[in-house]
This record gives C-alpha cells, structure tokens and sequence, in this order.
C-alpha cells in the first residue's frame, strides 16, 4: 500500500509530514474558496450592490443545508484513513464504493429541498424585498447542481485518507480558472446576473466532480473505482455515520446559529449585508488557511490511531496548533492591514466598505481561536470520540449565539453590529477550553486501556 500519491502519516517527523499534508490541501480549499469569492467579486463590480448582498446572503444558508452530508464525507475520511493505517484492504475497498453511492444519494436529496425550500427559508431569513428574488434564483440553480458538490467532496475524502492532497489541488485550480472565465462570460457579455454566477459555479463543480471520479478509477490500489461495483456496505454505512453523523450535526448547529446571526444582520439593510458578505468571503481564506491544519489533524490521528501509535497522536496536536496561531495570526494581521483595497475588490461604495470593516475588526483580532478549536475538534473526531465535539459546540457556540441574539442583542443599547459580531470569539474561547479538557481526559483512559490490552 504505497505510491507516488500516498503519505504515511504513521511514520516519520511529524511537522514535515503535516506540513506536506496540509499545504496542498489549504491551496485546494483557497482555490475551492474562489469559486463564491469570483461570484461574489463579479456580481458586485458588474451587477450592484443588491446582486452583491443577493449572493452573499445565501452562504449561511447553503451551508445549513449542506453539513450534514458534509459532515458524512469526514465520516468517510476517518474510516478510509483508519483502515489505510490499519492495513486492512478489503474494509477500504468497501469503504470507497459506499462512500461514492452515498454522495450520489446525498446529492439527490440537497437537490430537492434546496430547490423547493430555498425561497422559504430566504422569507423567514428576513432577506429584504429588493433581494429575495435574485436571493432565490442563486440559490435554486445551485442547489439543482449539488449532487457534483457531493461527488468531489465525498471522492477528495476517498484520496486524503491517503496522504494525497496534490491531486485535488490540481483539479480545483482548473476548475477555479473554468469558473472565473464562465463568471466574466454570462454576467459581462450575456448580462445573466446572478444566474450567471450560479451557472458558472455548477458547471465547474461538474468539472470537479468527473475529474475526481475518473482519477478513482484509474488508481490501481485499495482505492479503485469500479462502478460495477458500487454498492452500500451497511458494515461501513454504520461507521460512516457514527462518526460522519455528530459532524455534520455539528455543522447544521453552527450552521443554524450563523443563520441567526445573518437574519439579525439582514435587519441593518442591503448595504450593510452587502458589506458582512464581502467581509465573510475574505474570511474564508483565513480559516481554510488554518483549516487545513484542522483536517490534516484529522487524517493524521485517523491513520495513527489505526496503528495505535498515540504518543504521536499526542505530539501532532500540539504541533497542529501551533501552526493554526502562527498562520492564522499572521494573514489575519495582513488582512487588517490592507483592509480596504481587499474590501474594494468587492464593491466601490464606501457605505459597504465600512460596512465590511466594521466586522474585519472584531473577526480578525480574534480568528485564531477559531481555527484552534477546529483543531481540537478534529483530534477528537480523528480518535474515534465524534460525539463529544457536537456538544461542547452545541453548548459553548451554537446555544450561546442564539441567545445572546435573543437577549443581549434585542436590548436598544446593545441593537448594533458590533454586538452580533462579538459573538464569535467569545463562543470560540468556550468551545475550545472545552475540548482541550475533554481531550486530556479521553487520552489518559485511552493509554491506560491499550496498556492493559
């Protein structure tokens, strides 16, 4: 079980080998990242401000609804990686069928319910008038499209849990250039708007997804794709959920809340939300950023812990978090800094621009906590313990935002922007003391119970 494409992550030194895992995998995601930020840039330079906040609202939403299936494709990373650790050939194959059949169903499934429900959940959203209509159109030719989404998601799992993260590095860049070059087409030439962007997006996604299923199978390992093959193995189908289930279920939680949050902010008018949707994709390649070393976490204790090599796993944490504070502070502090020639590639008006500051300040002095949880949370996920990060996120995020937005917020003093934004931190500090807590514990009883095995 090796090859040009695989990294062992049992053996070896460990920040070589993260950093070799990682670095592929945060250009993947910065490039995957491109996809909304060219939608994003493009509606906004060349369809106004209502395109613009039109787009932008829509993201905590379609993460609502995308999680859980999300959260299943980690489930399939953890099991895939955990049995490519442990040597066991068949289990992977098994692993890799039912992972594939399973993002065809999950993509189905997203199919219908953001077609049918979008515009619902847009109207309860509180997105204004002058943009649920564009709001809905995005929304409904996206999720039409979902189902390749699915595809190279769940499939890019099937290649991490091997060590390989440059291949999908190389799809996605192409995939990336094909989506920019559809945006300038149907928004600039064929004047589409916001179904331009969405065809673009769907049409690259497409692209990403045949490319990831055509490397599949051409592999001539455990990691063969055989479509006369595909089938669900219930064996791997129950682990898959086990730990892909309290993933995703974290996800939708987090999910939930930041459609609070953007409902509250859909309050303070098309400008400001305009704004907040700029701010939040430049955010993004900060957290991918630090991200990547949370699913290199991930893939790392998965494989070691199938070797049942927890000494490294206990080394690999703290390394992984290291490097979280260290990347996370420094592009955070670069961002800060050229604050608003980033936030004047999204729009020209200063009323947006400020808009978008107003949330960099409290977001960027802070992002690092957030990627130091999410590193925690995957250590935990990567060692089989996929529960407990669904309830210290449910209780130190998820339930405190809500409330905070129903209490704290609704009081006249307290009614602005600023008081929805500094949620985040806060919540992130919660989170993350418990974890670490959590953690601790777990890995004491873990080695007292493999030292009397």
């Amino acid at each position: 079980m090796t090859g040009k494409n695989q990294i062992n992550l049992t053996e070896g030194p460990i920040l070589k080998k993260l950093l070799q895992f990682s670095i592929p995998l945060i250009l993947s995601s910065l490039l995957q990242l491109l996809f909304n930020a060219a939608d994003v840039v493009v509606v906004g330079r060349f369809a106004g401000n209502n395109s613009l906040a039109a787009v932008g609202s829509t993201g905590s939403l379609i993460n609502l609804l995308v999680n859980l299936f999300m959260g299943l494709s980690i489930g399939t990373n953890v099991i895939a990686a955990n049995y490519f650790g442990a040597r066991r050939t068949q289990d992977l194959k098994d692993t890799v069928h039912t992972s594939i059949l399973l993002s065809l169903c999950s993509g189905i499934i997203l199919t219908v319910v953001g077609v049918i429900g979008s515009k619902y959940i847009l109207i309860l959203m509180q997105a204004p008038h002058e943009v649920l209509t564009l709001a809905t159109l995005y929304l409904k030719i996206y999720f039409g499209g979902i189902t390749a989404t699915m595809i190279y998601n769940f499939g890019s799992a099937m290649l991490r849990a091997k060590g390989d993260t440059k291949r999908p590095l190389y799809i996605l860049f192409t995939a990336g250039v094909l989506n920019l070059i559809l945006n300038l087409i149907f928004v600039i030439c064929f004047k589409m708007d916001v179904a331009g962007v969405g065809w673009a997006t769907v049409i690259s996604q497409c692209f990403a997804a045949a490319s990831v299923l055509i490397i599949l199978c051409r592999e001539t390992d455990e990691f063969h794709l055989d479509f006369k093959s595909l089938k669900i193995n219930t064996h791997i189908l129950a682990k898959i959920v086990k730990i892909g289930l309290p993933a995703g279920f974290q996800g939708i939680m987090f999910s939930f809340s930041n459609v609070i949050i953007q409902s509250s902010v859909n309050t303070f008018g098309a400008l400001t939300i305009a704004g907040n949707a700029a701010a939040c994709n430049l955010e993004g390649f900060v957290y991918t950023s630090m991200n990547g070393f949370a699913q290199g976490t991930l893939t790392f204790c998965s494989q070691n812990m199938g070797a049942r090599k927890i000494d490294r796993i206990k080394r690999l944490v703290w390394i992984s978090q290291g490097c979280i504070i260290i990347i996370g502070s420094l592009l955070s502090s670069l961002f800060l800094i050229f604050r608003f020639q980033l936030l004047g590639i999204f729009s020209s008006s200063e009323e947006v621009i400020q808009a978008g500051i107003r949330r960099f300040w409290i977001i960027f002095t802070t992002y690092f906590l957030c990627g130091m949880m999410d590193g925690m949370a995957n250590c935990l996920r990567g060692i089989g313990h996929s529960v407990t990060p669904v309830i210290t996120s449910l209780c130190g995020a998820c339930l405190y935002r809500i409330l905070w937005i129903f209490t704290v917020f609704q009081i006249p003093r307290f009614h602005t922007v600023y008081a929805i934004y500094v949620t985040y931190p806060i919540s992130w500090i919660l989170t993350f003391v418990a974890n670490v807590i959590i953690y601790n514990s777990y890995m004491k009883k873990l080695e007292a119970r493999l030292s009397s095995s």
